[in-house]
């Protein structure tokens, strides 16, 4: 049984020196390949320099590039012709991290949906998935996707935490949806337990979004509080339990939804690389 983890932060600063053992205990947890997320232009690079230096033979791991957000304002002529070339490179197989966030605005929301617009523009130009945020703002990110779906030949919301209405929404626009340690916290994420039953198979993904979302209902918990790819089975559990579906057949659809949409190479070949 094998997992593919759509989003991890490996180049955040508490992996740095560590990105080697983090890689080999996933592998070890049946996490056989992992998308690097890319939420500016230096982590963008960043996640593609560590596909290059940790899997030489191009069969585990793959990164997006992209600006989230949170970093639109930094947005410049510059900036968007490095996104353009990083974006042709072979192992970045998606457009983003993109969206809007109006939970804290740290940019303001008409430079988002400009940032978010340029992301769609290139992802129809080049044809490539998009990988998307959202929070506090499904009915403005609705707006601008629908005026580019159809050109699209893919995107996920990434971290789904929404309710029903909005799930639903994004399900409408034949959007993937992408599930995280969220679903396993029994403090905020208990609305998701329903919801994740009715993802269609072949549309739901599993992510870590590791150092983030630690699932609260690990045991043991790591001492040091840190999300690891590794821990990507627990939300396997979780979305199985909630779906009324084996483990089993949970890790096949996802990891067949993961390898479609992104590209990737079959995970037999991965595991051999």
């Amino acid at each position: 049984m094998q997992l593919i983890d759509i989003g991890v932060n490996l180049t955040n600063a508490s992996f740095a020196s560590r990105e080697r053992d983090v890689l080999d205990r996933a592998y070890a947890a049946g996490v056989g390949q992992l998308i690097l997320t890319g939420t500016s232009i230096e982590t963008s690079e960043q996640a593609l320099q560590l596909c290059h230096t940790l899997d030489e033979n191009a069969s585990r791991l793959f990164s997006t590039v992209g600006i989230h957000p949170h970093s639109a304002s930094d947005l410049t002529h510059e900036s968007e012709k490095q996104l353009q070339t990083l974006l042709k490179e072979n192992r970045v197989r998606a457009v983003g991290e993109c969206g809007l966030d109006f939970n804290r605005d740290f940019s303001p929301r008409t430079q988002q949906e400009k940032v978010l617009e340029m992301h769609l523009a290139l992802a129809v130009e080049l044809q490539m998935p998009v990988f998307l945020h959202e929070r506090d703002a499904n009915e403005r990110l609705l707006q601008i996707l629908r005026d580019y779906r159809d050109r699209l030949p893919g995107a996920v919301v990434h971290c789904f935490t929404g309710e029903k209405r909005a799930l639903f929404s994004y399900l409408d626009l034949d959007l993937h949806i992408g599930i995280t340690g969220w679903i396993c916290d029994e403090r905020r994420g208990t609305h998701l337990h329903p919801l994740v039953r009715e993802i269609p198979r072949g549309r739901l993904m599993l992510e870590s979004d590791a150092p983030y979302l630690l699932p609260r209902s690990l045991r043991p918990k790591p001492k040091n509080g840190r999300n690891e790819p590794a821990y990507l089975p627990e939300v396997l559990r979780e979305v199985a339990l909630h779906r009324g579906e084996s483990v089993a057949d949970v890790a096949a659809h996802t990891t067949a939804s993961a390898q479609a949409f992104f590209g990737l190479p079959k995970l037999d070949d991965a595991a051999q690389g």
